[in-house]
């Protein structure tokens, strides 16, 4: 059966792939921009499927007319995808406070407003795909990326909470967790801290760290049968790397956490008090 989708950032990067992955299958999109003309090429090669709505999703009363219009326009909702987002590079010491909550703003308030305005119509039917667009960032962490790399830890956070949550409703949860893509996230679509040179020579060595992990970057058109797939299975993932580059990053930062964990255990079994 055809489904309907709501996607974030519908215009460029994996927003744009897999709007044009859903409406090739038949399926039909209500996708937002911040620029819904970015949208109209797709309006004219497929019509009354693609719903483009103009949205900033830091605006949460916009964000819910967006879904409630979106909902009304085809008459439900299947996949909803938060996939608007930037990257936001600087040291840690580097961030104003308004680039931090600007940060947050964007890829943790605004999945969570998209994700509370579509629950609703998700529970009343009892079925539903949440599709939360994190990165190896949202389970690892990297240098001149940590303010970005926090909004994608508490999304995760809040995304596998939600999963048990929601789950005796019928509705399923996924964080899309992709490494490096050729996709503008590095470019035209980030945003930098004004430099201190106190870090230009870490920033250096940052670089290097961050196009050595970039070196063999994905195709983002080659996400899009991997999340129809994704969307189809009877029992989805909650969590699924993109591209080959995660699992390495992860399996190595993790195994470093299991054994500090282990190596400190006498420490921490002290820390809970004589036993009972």
């Amino acid at each position: 059966m055809p489904k309907t989708w709501f996607i974030t950032g519908a215009s460029r990067g994996f927003g744009r792939e897999w709007t044009i992955a859903a409406l090739e299958r038949g399926d039909a999109v209500a996708g937002t921009a911040r620029d819904p003309k970015s949208l109209d090429d797709l309006v004219a090669r497929f019509g009354d499927e693609l719903l483009p709505i103009r949205l900033d999703v830091t605006d949460r009363d916009a964000v819910f007319a967006a879904v409630h219009q979106a909902h009304d326009h085809f008459g439900g909702l299947d996949v909803v995808v938060n996939n608007a987002g930037y990257g936001q590079f600087g040291m840690i010491e580097e961030i104003s406070e308004a680039e931090a909550r600007a940060q947050f703003d964007t890829n943790v308030f605004g999945a969570l407003f998209v994700t509370q305005a579509a629950l609703p119509y998700l529970r009343t039917q009892g079925s539903g795909h949440i599709v939360q667009v994190s990165s190896i960032g949202g389970i690892s962490a990297f240098p001149n990326i940590g303010i970005y790399n926090a909004s994608k830890w508490a999304l995760e956070a809040f995304s596998q909470s939600l999963a048990a949550e929601v789950a005796d409703f019928g509705i399923r949860v996924t964080i899309v967790e992709p490494g490096a893509y050729s996709t503008d996230w590095g470019g035209a679509s980030a945003k930098h801290a004004t430099p201190d040179p106190a870090y230009d020579a870490f920033r250096e060595k940052a670089a290097e760290a961050r196009r050595a992990r970039s070196s063999d970057p994905g195709d983002p058109v080659a996400t899009r049968a991997a999340i129809l797939t994704v969307v189809d299975a009877e029992d989805p993932p909650l969590r699924i790397f993109f591209g080959r580059a995660p699992l390495p990053i992860a399996t190595k930062d993790y195994e470093s956490r299991l054994a500090t964990w282990r190596e400190w255990l006498d420490v921490s079994v002290a820390a809970h008090g004589p036993a009972a």
